[in-house]
């Protein structure tokens, strides 16, 4: 039984990216200022907008399961430029969502501005890529190809592709395969 809901568990972590694109398509939850203009934008304390994406600044990040160090850790992150979304706020810590669906809390110090993306996370582990295009249109050359799974810089997007760069590569990018940016969102430089 408790195999039964580990594994429930797990398949709600990778629908929850899904889940939460899907509802923000739909309209039934409000993406960042720059998504939809005519939308209330919910701020937080900070007076920073909520939801919004962020990445992690180091290399060695613990997610506890409430805001401060005397929380145990439920995942440490290794990996630095992962993009987080930011779903809450107190004092100094940012109740966050990684790709896979998992929450928890980051100290602010360890989360930066700096927004990155990753490539379909809801493909990872099956070989699948998507293009890497000269231009922001269907059909342009193809640049390179990104592995589902990869963490780009998000350089510009303007509401339907995003310029990105992966290992000095750049290019753009279909903006509904990419974790780390809402739909319709646009990002300039």
């Amino acid at each position: 039984m408790k195999a039964q809901v580990r594994s429930a568990a797990r398949i709600l972590r990778r629908l929850a990216p899904v889940l939460v694109a899907v509802s923000l398509a739909a309209g039934l939850a409000t993406p960042s200022a720059k998504a939809d203009q005519s939308q209330p934008v919910t701020l937080g304390p900070s007076g920073l907008p909520l939801p919004r994406f962020v990445s992690l600044k180091s290399g060695r990040v613990n997610m506890r399961v409430g805001p401060g160090t005397q929380y145990e850790v439920e995942w440490m992150y290794l990996k630095p430029g992962l993009p987080m979304e930011i779903i809450q706020e107190y004092d100094n810590w940012r109740r966050v969502r990684d790709a896979n669906g998992a929450e928890g809390w980051i100290h602010q110090a360890l989360l930066s501005g700096r927004r990155t993306g990753v490539i379909a996370p809801w493909f990872q582990g099956r070989e699948t890529n998507f293009p890497l295009l000269a231009d922001p249109r269907e059909g342009a050359r193809t640049i390179a190809l990104v592995e589902a799974g990869a963490i780009g810089e998000v350089v510009t997007c303007n509401g339907q592709w995003c310029r990105m760069t992966f290992s000095g590569h750049t290019g753009w990018m279909e903006q509904d395969a990419i974790w780390g940016v809402y739909p319709g969102e646009t990002i300039t430089e």
